[in-house]
Formats: C-alpha cells, structure tokens, sequence
C-alpha cells in the first residue's frame, strides 16, 4: 500500500498546517514556491531526467543482449541477470520517491523459489511479474521524465527570471537610437521592458508563474507516484494471494478453536452428566427390588440431571447455531440472545432482505460475543443493538452506558472478534473511552441475499 505523507513536508490538501501542526497565516498558494516539500518534488524530477536515461540505457541494453543470444544458452542468464538488475535498480527508485515525494511503496513480493540453485532463481527471476514490471518502469520512465523535465524548468526558470526582473534588467546593454535610449535591440525587433510600468507588469507575470510552478510540479510528480505505486511497488493480485492466505490460516485458528471448546463443552458438561446418570440409573435398577421408595428418588433425581443435561446441550447448540437464526434470520435471533444479557437490551433490525448464511452466523456471534462481554464487564444498566444495510455492506452496532476501557489490543476478546471479522473482509471498531459509554462497530461483507 501506498501512503502519501505529504503534511509531513509542510501542507497536505492546502489546509495551512505547516510541519509541526501550527496554523500558517500565509495561504498556501503564497508558500508553495518556499516550501521544503516543493523544492523536493522539483529537485525530484530534475534528477529522474539523468537517472531514467542510465535505467533505458540498462535495461534496453540488457535485454537486447540477452535477445539476441537466446538461440544460445547464455541469452537466458544474460536475460535474466538484467531483469535482476532492473530490480535493483527499482528499489533505489522507491527509496528516492520514499525521500523525496514522502511515497511510501511496500517493497513487491520476494522470488518463490521451489528448489535452491541457479536454476531455480532464475526461473523464478524469469517467471516474476515484479522482474518484468520494473524493465517496464525503466523503458516508460525516460519519455515521461524528459516532459516532466522540460515542463517544470522552464516554468522554474522563466517565473524566476521575470519575477526577479526589476533586480537585474539593468545588465541589459543600452545604445541610443532612433528612437532614443533603448534596451539591446536590432533593427527589425526593440525589448521596451525599460520603464516602471512594463517592468511592473514583467514581475507580475513572473509572480504568477512562480505561484503555479509548485503545482505544475505537483501534477507531474503525481504521474511518478503512479509509476512508482503501480510498477515497482507489489502487484494487487500478489497482495491479495496474501491477505487470502492469512485470512485463511484464521479461518482454520478459528474453527479449530472452535471445535476444541465444543469438545471440552460436551466432555466438561453434557458427556460427565450422562456418565452420572447412568451410573444413577444402573443403581436405581439394583434397588428397584429391594428399596422401590429408594429407587424412585434416584430415578427423580436423574430425570433432573436429563433435564439438565438437554439444557447444556441445547445451548451448546445455540452457540454453533442457533435454529432460531436458521428459521427466522437475524431480528428473532438477536432478540433471543439479547433476552438473555443480564441488562436490558434494545434491539433495532432494519434489513430488506437476509444476508447469505456465513455472514448472517457471523454477525450473530459477533454480538453475542459482544452482550456477554457486557454483561461480564461493562457494569452497564442499558445496551443497545443496531442492525442494517449500506449498499453491499451489513452494518452492526452494538453500545452500552457502562464504564468503557474496552480495547481491541492483541490477547483480548475483542481481538480474536477483530481477526474472525477480517477474515471474510469485515472491520470491528471500536470506541470506549476510560468511563464509557461504549459503542462498537461492526461492518461485514453483504455476500449475496436469499429469500
């Protein structure tokens, strides 16, 4: 990802906050021709115009090299060592954007190698998007920095030039003619910029000139961002393989987990009740003979523990997935939960429609996490639960009036909600300061609607 620090280097947006975050009285337009980050982007492209001819040099050098030995075998290693060199030479390329334009460009996707060897990297060096991406980068940047080039030292030069025209003019050599004193001139074409007014007006121009440079600069810069982002930085499809993949390993943590309480539940609970009630049983049979007032007490007491026992599984099911959710959607299960907070809980669900399965289960864990953390720990008296839907987003919101303090900061519960969250590209935030109230936000992915 690409983050433009641009406030670091004085203004961002031009909202007049200068570096260290005091206020400039100055408008922007009147500071951009002094500001450090202007004189950075422009000394930027004077330095890609010498820089981009030793990149095309290189790079058309190199693989015509190795082009035209490929009906040899030394064209592929020459091949792929130029590709390896335009590599490097891309990551000069992001630490000169990184210190001069404040582009930060995460560094692309390391070589995947199979097997160790020569071969195997420069297969890898050959078959890389990154390796051909950046001789991209180095054959388009040479135009592309010839225009910026020309643009921006012309606008540099002649705003300068004529803004700080009345301090110089005088050099100009002056001959009398006929039609009196004049600056240099010939026959066919006389300079009159020697009175006041025409001075005047030649710094006037100039001003203007040296107010827009910084902008014109700006606007060329932004296509080297772009450059610098979109070629040298790592590709989109990369990065998502990425983010598929840890999003995966969650998914796998999580269900894992999840599969490991509901074993410790039913050994813990359900499974340890019906081993007593069997064993009750078995001894209810033994006296059935002998002490039938006996024996029915002990069948009494273990049709309470099958009572019991019903209950803990019930819930357990409730927590993998409640039936009522499956029947009748999010409004009827969210109330059902809510019934059970140990404050009372104002329920509000505003869909058109219900949202496709995995995302309806998700979001009604996500707010029974989020009640049992408030009747655990809030100390609250009121909650609430807002539901709806913005565009193809489902939106949760769940607040209370207790004492706050709650975080998402790594080892907490609001932590792993966060991860199984971002696992189906979903958000928590959440915002609870020391004293309350606590509000926390929950976006998930829409994912389709059933009827």
């Amino acid at each position: 990802m690409a983050t433009d620090y641009g406030q670091d280097y004085g203004y961002d947006s031009g909202l007049g906050f200068p570096e260290g975050g005091r206020r400039h009285r100055l408008p922007a337009p009147l500071r951009a021709p002094f500001e450090g980050r202007s004189w950075r982007e422009f000394g930027y492209v004077l330095l890609s115009l010498p820089i981009s001819i030793l990149l095309f040099t290189y790079a058309v050098t190199m693989v015509s090299i190795g082009a035209g030995l490929l009906v040899t075998f030394l064209g592929i290693p020459v091949l792929a060592a130029g590709l390896a060199g335009c590599r490097g030479l891309g990551a000069l390329e992001r630490a000169r954007a990184r210190a001069m334009l404040g582009l930060e460009v995460a560094d692309p996707e390391p070589l995947r190698m199979k097997k160790q060897g020569f071969m195997a990297w420069m297969g890898a060096v050959l078959k890389s998007g990154t390796s051909w991406r950046t001789l991209l980068y180095s054959v388009l940047q040479l135009p592309w920095s010839v225009f910026s080039f020309v643009v921006a030292v012309n606008f540099w030069v002649y705003g300068w030039a004529a803004l700080t025209y009345p301090l110089w003019f005088w050099l100009f050599p002056l001959y009398g003619g006929q039609d009196g004193l004049q600056l240099y001139g010939d026959e066919t074409h006389h300079i009159y910029l020697d009175n006041p007014f025409e001075i005047g007006v030649t710094a006037l121009v100039g001003l203007l000139f040296t107010l827009a440079t910084p902008w014109i600069v700006r606007a060329l810069t932004m296509v080297d961002r772009l450059l610098v982002h979109g070629l040298l930085g790592p590709s989109q499809l990369a990065t998502r393989v990425v983010e598929l993949e840890s999003d995966r390993g969650v998914v796998v943590d999580t269900a894992a987990a999840d599969l490991r309480r509901i074993e410790r539940d039913l050994h813990d609970g359900a499974q340890a009740r019906l081993v007593a009630l069997a064993m009750d049983l078995g001894l209810a049979k033994e006296k059935l003979t002998e002490d039938p007032e006996a024996a029915a007490r002990m069948v009494d007491d273990a049709h309470g523990e099958v009572k019991t026992a019903l209950q803990e599984l019930r819930d357990l099911a409730r927590g993998i997935h409640p039936a009522v959710l499956t029947d009748r959607g999010l409004d009827a299960a969210l109330s059902a939960v809510s019934s059970r907070c140990t404050v009372p809980v104002q329920v509000e669900v505003d869909l058109p429609a219900r949202p496709a399965p995995a995302i309806e289960g998700i979001a009604y864990f996500t707010v029974s996490e989020l009640l049992q953390n408030i009747s655990k720990h809030s100390r609250a008296t009121w909650a609430g639960v807002d539901v709806w839907r913005v565009e193809n987003r489902l939106m949760l919101q769940v607040v209370d009036n207790g004492v706050g303090g709650a975080s998402a900061s790594g080892g907490s519960g609001l932590a792993g909600l966060a991860e199984r969250l971002d696992a189906v590209d979903g958000i928590l935030v959440v915002d609870s300061p020391v004293g309350g109230p606590t509000r926390v936000t929950a976006e998930l992915p829409w994912r389709g609607e059933r009827v």
